[in-house]
């Protein structure tokens, strides 16, 4: 952990001082831009080479009876950096000229003097002109140079008890300042270590399951709160999956003694009619049949199970075809009817005005259908009483259709509807024995929303109980 702090505020460190280091060879480059300039032959030069070649020219003026004139190596100068001359006397007046402005006056007086010394401007931006003198026999003649370059001239007035030593101040200042910011660095580093340590140290909390929430501040408030939040989803997670080990466990147990409780009379009297010979064959009908019984049962219950895990992991072959499910429910009703275990029983049907000539159609597979709509009718039978009524409601709409599957039984409480829907879940009010697997409603449910439908229980102890299932329109 340690050494990862360390890691990290070397890192921290490290990108600080890079972004520092950038910054300063950004500001040498726009320094170094704005202190040179191309002169007229492109090459860069110091800012200060027009001022300096100013007071160079000097030695390039001569006077020939009284009359200044320039040498022929300043005539060379002259041409080869397309500088402009003008030599004035005492009075202003110009005396001498050589590659002279258009724009160039002939006369100066001392403030027009004054000001091109200071700004170098002579009405154009493109050219600026710097002044010099030149002494003979005690006269002085002012000459003008107009250089093809853009120099802007500043004038700085600076504390000289101050700044007599310049150069040293200024580097005693930047190297305060980079000590400075080398320090602030080095602390903020270690802050955002520290900050990283806290957040490892909480992540590593919320992995060991002993994170305690904390209060989000600061320029880290939202990771906190992220942090926070997944803490919340880890724990519910884990409270979700021990509810799952706990209903995987009961349903083992269930399972187990449900596959055991037929296996006790098949091999009882499997046995009794193995070694009992003197039996009469109506009572080896009636060992068969209790036989028979169980071993039905044991044979739904596997297949249940498998249709339970092919329809969850979208293996089971769907065979869907556009049929009347108005015509289907009325033949499945009647099959159920006709079962002499449900012969006595009542299903009464209707439709909603929307559907014409009884015909709704819809794209279903019919075997599925049927195991979906048998086990919630004969749900209704069985958890019921012998009186219990089943209605089945059919709406339709441009865009749905609703089937809506109630009875009168017993009812139930908030607590068994919200887990009707649950793999292994036998939840009933009544006293008698329940024989069903568990599965038969959550295979209903997995049946509907297989076909792009919905299902929801709505029931009231003492009323009853309805299914209501939607399915989007064509």
């Amino acid at each position: 952990m340690k050494q990862s702090g360390y890691r990290t505020t070397f890192h921290i460190y490290s990108i600080f001082f890079l972004s520092l280091l950038g910054t300063l060879l950004v500001a040498c480059c726009l320094f170094a831009m704005l202190i040179t300039a191309p002169d007229p032959n492109g090459k860069n030069v110091r800012s200060d080479w027009a001022k300096n070649f100013t007071l160079d020219f000097s030695d390039c003026i001569i006077f020939v009876d009284g009359s200044p004139t320039v040498k022929q190596t300043g005539i060379e100068r002259l041409q080869d950096n397309h500088i402009g001359l003008q030599i004035l006397d005492t009075a202003g007046n110009e005396v001498y000229a050589y590659q002279k402005l258009d724009n160039a006056q002939d006369t100066y007086s001392n403030a027009d003097l004054l000001q091109l010394n200071q700004t170098g401007n002579l009405d154009t931006e493109n050219r600026t002109s710097f002044v010099g003198i030149v002494t003979e026999r005690g006269k002085d003649y002012v000459y003008i140079l107009h250089f093809p370059m853009n120099i802007q001239k500043v004038t700085m007035y600076l504390n000289g008890e101050r700044f007599t030593g310049g150069k040293k101040i200024v580097f005693s200042t930047i190297g305060i300042l980079l000590a400075v910011i080398i320090f602030l660095g080095l602390v903020y580093g270690f802050l955002m270590t520290k900050t990283i340590r806290k957040l490892v140290t909480s992540i590593q909390d919320i992995s060991g399951r002993c994170y305690l929430p904390v209060k989000a501040k600061g320029a880290f408030g939202d990771l906190y709160n992220s942090l926070n939040e997944l803490d919340a989803g880890v724990k519910a997670s884990d409270k979700l999956r021990e509810e799952t080990e706990t209903i995987r466990r009961e349903w083992i147990a269930n399972i187990t003694h449900d596959l055991k409780t037929p296996l006790s009379p098949i091999k009882g009297y499997a046995e009794i009619l193995y070694d009992d010979t003197e039996k009469a064959a109506v009572e080896y009908r009636r060992y068969a049949g209790i036989i028979l019984k169980n071993a039905a049962y044991m044979e739904t219950l596997i297949e249940d199970l498998k249709l339970t895990w092919q329809l969850e992991n979208g293996t089971f072959p769907v065979n869907r075809q556009e049929q009347n499910i108005v015509r289907f429910l009325r033949e499945l009703s009647i099959d159920i009817l006709n079962c002499p275990e449900y012969e006595n029983r009542m299903i009464l049907f209707e439709c909603s005005n929307n559907i014409t000539d009884e015909t709704a159609l819809l794209s279903f597979d019919t075997k599925l259908f049927t195991r979906a709509f048998q086990n919630l009718i004969i749900n209704a039978f069985v958890h019921g009483t012998k009186d219990t009524e089943v209605t089945l409601k059919i709406g339709a709409s441009e865009s749905e259709l609703t089937i809506n599957v109630s009875d009168n039984g017993y009812g139930m409480s908030n607590v068994e509807a919200e887990r009707l829907f649950e793999r292994y879940y036998r939840g009933t009010n009544t006293e008698s024995k329940t024989e069903g697997t568990g599965l038969g409603l959550a295979i209903a449910k997995n049946i509907i929303e297989l076909h792009g439908g919905t299902i929801s229980v709505y029931s009231n102890p003492g009323v009853g109980t309805s299914f209501l299932i939607r399915f989007p329109g064509n």
